[in-house]
């Protein structure tokens, strides 16, 4: 494993995370919002924890909404278990509703003090390393979201913030609202990237290398689109994940000869299509770890080959060539 600074801190991360959405175990009854037909549960998840630090990942990454906390408990009870607090590094995130309230969702001050505590207790932790807003905020000032992340920081519960998908003009007025008051600014981004979808290349990239953020994508193989050539195999999450259909359905025509490019590809190179997918993620100067999902073995032991994997500026450019223009996704 390869080890790499997050943004402009001295905080080090593995070059890949492990991203925690795919365990948990939902309440019972119908499904709320951030719970998954295809989430395992905790005899389940533990393997792919286990092979993650046996990978030598150190960097995961969950949120209280996935499968409504019970991915923060089973995240936090095996860490706890099987390896020291100051070994590892625990991203988290809020946003999302949690409860039937008026106050449950969103970025307000009362709303960041009360879910990092709750977020905490599920943890079983006094501090998270990275605590994330997981959206924008339309009904909060930024100038009240970001005085609260401060004080969390200085509280000690808190090591370091990032946000994740917006725009960016959004994300530049956070700095600035930050660097003006003397807060603590934001050191990571965790946006939609992938070869379906660059869009993130246009402004926010060049933002982040300017600002010397660190830039940890979410969906690295398009929900698993990636990973296996067109059509070739259905699988429950790809049959259950309606978030997926909503942001990938409408450029499959486009989104096929990219698929398309990438496995020829990796059968001329003869590796797996996940493990070219994520090289050609970190072959880029502003990615520092993409977020990878994992629900069988070899999920880790793809995405760790791509550290092995050089590209040629040819190959590169040959995967990159038959991408169109997306319309803007995974903002809300």
């Amino acid at each position: 494993m390869e080890y790499i600074n997050l943004g402009k801190t001295g905080l080090k991360v593995s070059r890949l995370s492990l991203g925690c959405m795919s365990y948990g175990v939902p309440p019972a009854g119908p499904l709320r919002p951030g719970s998954h037909a295809w989430a395992l549960n905790e005899a389940d998840s533990q393997p792919f924890f286990k092979q993650a630090l046996d990978l030598g990942i150190n960097f995961f990454d969950t949120a209280n909404i996935y499968t409504v906390g019970s991915s923060e408990e089973l995240l936090g009870r095996f860490l706890k278990a099987n390896t020291k607090r100051e070994d590892t590094v625990i991203a988290t995130k809020l946003f999302n509703a949690m409860r039937d309230d008026p106050n449950a969702k969103g970025l307000s001050r009362k709303q960041i003090f009360f879910e990092l505590d709750e977020s905490l207790k599920r943890l079983g932790t006094d501090y998270v390393d990275l605590y994330q807003i997981h959206r924008w905020d339309y009904e909060t000032p930024i100038e009240e979201t970001m005085e609260a992340l401060h004080d969390v920081v200085k509280s000690g519960k808190v090591r370091y913030i990032g946000a994740s998908s917006m725009y960016s003009w959004q994300f530049a007025k956070a700095l600035y609202t930050a660097d003006l008051h003397g807060w603590t600014r934001f050191v990571s981004m965790q946006n939609h990237y992938n070869l379906l979808y660059r869009e993130e290349e246009r402004e926010m990239m060049g933002l982040c290398q300017a600002e010397d953020i660190g830039v940890i994508p979410w969906s690295p193989l398009a929900r698993g689109r990636l990973a296996r050539a067109w059509g070739s195999e259905t699988t429950k999450r790809n049959d259950t994940d309606q978030f997926a259909k909503s942001i990938y359905t409408k450029t499959e025509d486009a989104d096929k000869k990219v698929v398309d490019r990438l496995t020829e590809l990796a059968e001329k190179r003869g590796v797996p299509q996940a493990t070219l997918a994520i090289a050609w993620m970190l072959s880029k100067p502003y990615i520092t770890a993409p977020i990878v999902g994992a629900t069988k073995p070899n999920h880790l032991t793809d995405a760790a080959a791509a550290l092995s994997v050089k590209l040629t500026p040819e190959e590169i450019a040959s995967l990159e060539e038959p991408y169109i223009p997306h319309s803007v996704l995974g903002f809300s």
